[in-house]
Parts: C-alpha cells; sequence; structure tokens
C-alpha cells in the first residue's frame, strides 16, 4: 500500500511540476490535451461565463473581468496543494518517519509537514528521523524555493505582455472608435489620399498581432484578461484590423494594398493558431456584412471623399476573405463573452476619449472655423 502511494506522489509531483513548466517557462505553444492548467479553465471559466448570463451591461463585463486575474490565483494555489500533497504522500510512502511534538506520526502529520517545508515555515514541531525523511524534506524544500521564485517572475511577464496588448487598443479609439469599426477607421483617414498613414497603422497592427500571438500561445491566461472598457477588446480589435485589411485588398488599387496583405496575414495567423489553442472550432457567424451594410459601409466612406472602386465581383471576393477569419473570431468571441465589432456603426455615439464622469461630450476645435487670413499660432 505505501508503495503504490508512493508511485501516486511522484506521479502527482511530476505532473505539476510539468504542467508549472510548461505553462510558465516555456515559450511555446503546448499541445499535449490533458494538462492540470487546461482542465482547470474548462472546469472554471464555464460556469463562471454562465454566471455572468444574470448580469447586464457593464456589471457583467465587471464580473467577467475578475476571472483573468483570480483565475492565476487560484491556478498557483493549486499547483503549489498539488506539490505539497505529493511530498506528503512520499513522507508516508516512506513509513511517515517524523517526530511530531505530540500526537502519532500519520498521513496528516506527513501532509502538515510538507506544507510547513514548502513554504518554508521551519517551525520546527515535526522532525523527521530517517535520511530519507531527511532527503525529501530537503528536496521539497528547494523545490518550494524555486516555484515561488518562478511565481514571483510569472506575474511579471504576465501584464507587461497585458500592458503592451492594451496600449494599442487605446490608441485604436481616436482612430477607429468606440467600439472600433472597419468603416470608421478608413472614414477617419480621409485625409490620406496618398494613404501614407494608414499603411504605417496597418504595420503598426502586424507587429502587434504578432506580439499579441507570440505572447497568449506562450500564456494563454492573458486571453481572459479583458480591457479596461467595457466596449474594447482584443478580440474586437484584431477583427477591426482584419476587416479593414480585407476591404483595402478588394477594393482599392495601389493604396497600401501590400501592407493590407501583410497585416491581413498575421492577423489571421493569430486568429487560427489562438482558436487551436482555446479548442474553439471554426463556427458559422451571422452575416456581419449583408448587402444592405456594404452599401451603408461605401455611403460612409463616400461621405469622407473615399470613394471606392470595386472590381465587378467585390462582394464575392470580400466574402472569400471574411470566409478565412470570421469564423475562428466568431468562435473566440463566443467563449470568452466578448462582443464582435459591427462593420459599420449602427448610431453615432463619442469615443471614449470624449467622455468623463465629470464632462459632457467634448470635441476638438474645428480647424475649419479659423479666419482664412489667420495665422496658426507658433509656440
Amino acid at each position: 500500500m505505501r508503495g503504490l502511494t508512493g508511485v501516486l506522489g511522484v506521479a502527482l509531483l511530476a505532473v505539476v511540476l510539468w504542467d508549472a513548466f510548461e505553462t510558465i517557462i516555456l515559450p511555446r505553444r503546448v499541445s499535449g490535451r490533458i494538462r492540470l492548467t487546461k482542465l482547470f479553465y474548462r472546469f472554471t471559466w464555464a460556469p463562471w461565463r454562465a454566471t455572468a448570463r444574470f448580469l447586464t451591461g457593464r456589471r457583467r463585463d465587471a464580473f467577467l473581468s475578475f476571472y483573468g486575474p483570480l483565475s492565476l490565483l487560484l491556478l498557483l494555489a493549486l499547483w503549489a496543494v498539488g506539490i505539497v500533497l505529493a511530498f506528503g504522500l512520499l513522507q508516508w510512502a516512506a513509513g511517515s518517519a517524523l517526530t511530531p511534538m505530540g500526537g502519532e506520526p500519520g498521513l496528516g502529520s506527513d501532509i502538515y509537514m510538507s506544507g510547513t517545508t514548502f513554504f518554508t515555515l521551519g517551525l520546527g514541531d515535526v522532525v523527521p528521523r530517517t535520511p530519507l525523511a531527511k532527503t525529501l524534506t530537503v528536496i521539497e524544500a528547494g523545490t518550494g524555493f524555486a516555484f515561488l521564485a518562478a511565481v514571483i517572475g510569472y506575474f511579471p511577464v504576465i501584464y507587461q505582455a497585458f500592458s503592451r496588448r492594451e496600449v494599442a487598443i487605446s490608441l485604436l479609439d481616436a482612430r477607429a472608435g468606440s467600439p472600433p469599426s472597419a468603416s470608421e477607421l478608413l472614414w477617419r483617414h480621409r485625409g490620406d489620399p496618398s494613404g501614407e498613414a494608414l499603411a504605417e497603422l496597418l504595420r503598426e497592427w502586424e507587429h502587434w498581432a504578432a506580439d499579441v500571438l507570440e505572447s497568449h500561445l506562450s500564456y494563454p491566461p492573458l486571453a481572459y484578461f479583458r480591457s479596461q472598457h467595457y466596449n474594447e477588446s482584443w478580440v474586437a480589435a484584431l477583427t477591426t484590423i482584419l476587416d479593414t485589411s480585407a476591404v483595402v485588398m478588394v477594393a482599392q488599387e495601389g493604396w497600401c494594398v501590400h501592407q493590407a496583405e501583410l497585416t491581413f496575414a498575421m492577423a489571421r495567423h493569430a486568429v487560427v493558431d489562438l482558436a487551436q489553442v482555446f479548442s474553439t472550432p471554426p463556427r458559422q457567424p451571422e452575416d456581419r456584412l449583408p448587402p444592405a451594410r456594404l452599401a451603408r459601409l461605401r455611403d460612409r466612406l463616400a461621405s469622407g471623399g473615399i470613394l471606392l472602386h470595386p472590381p465587378p465581383d467585390l462582394e464575392h471576393r470580400l466574402a472569400e476573405l471574411r470566409r478565412m477569419y470570421e469564423p475562428y473570431v466568431e468562435a473566440l468571441a463566443r467563449f470568452l463573452a466578448l462582443p464582435l465589432p459591427p462593420w459599420v456603426r449602427e448610431v453615432e455615439r463619442p469615443d471614449n476619449w470624449q467622455t468623463s464622469a465629470w464632462d459632457k461630450v467634448v470635441r476638438l476645435p474645428s480647424a475649419e472655423r479659423r479666419p482664412p487670413d489667420e495665422e496658426p499660432p507658433h509656440f
């Protein structure tokens, strides 16, 4: 019986340490289907998301936003409990060779000894007697020290990656609206006839998509971290960039088309790989761009002086591009309980930067109000 318990303890220790290594240290996608971390998120995210359905509006988004940081703490606690239990089983398999101050040695004393050793308490009220028990104690003390050091280094990396992701999303607010949309992003570049500014923006988002792919493959819990504003998310930003790139690719000629193709390829790569990481197979989405909405898109751009010159098969080519990514973003959005952005704004609303808890909606003064003969101020 003690031999089987020892084997169980070794197996549990190996599973926990390998899972922590893959999650924290290994900088690549993990393909194993049976993993402690994956099972943890599978059995905790589903009920958390289901509970959020009873809430509405910003309360629902606030409730969902707690899950990401809280899941990290619970995951680390799960690892710690697994290591403590594993060494407790090993001590019991070694014959419970402990000398407790009061009471008889047993499984409870073994687990208590394991806990005090793992967290380096060093109370001294339970002392190992045999060489094997002393060896297990030293090994656990070293394991606990290394584990806690890895945990301390884990959180800064997670939050640095989260910060990089959110900075770009915040910058998209004034460029594509809140929530972002492809029509608004293109319309707000109406003063850029050469397309240089839009090409530079798409180049920056190509790098952002690559960074999101790398960071979220290495640290999947990042996907559960939500943006500061309820109408923004990394899935919505990624979808907006894909939408914009698709429009530029099929409706323009020589207008930063090459950069749009590069950005589209990188963004789709991120979407497809992340859908695989979270085991969310592509699903047939609702038509986000029916003919009536496509007409509104063209009208919106035409109002800013951006005239699209589509080929005869514009709708067909655009539909082909959309089929390359929309089923994946639909699956990710449904899994993470994040809304997808619209192609065209349904109603006009201020951007997030224009509102606050104290002021009404503010707008930048229009340059058209300056008299023609008035020179701009020099600083």
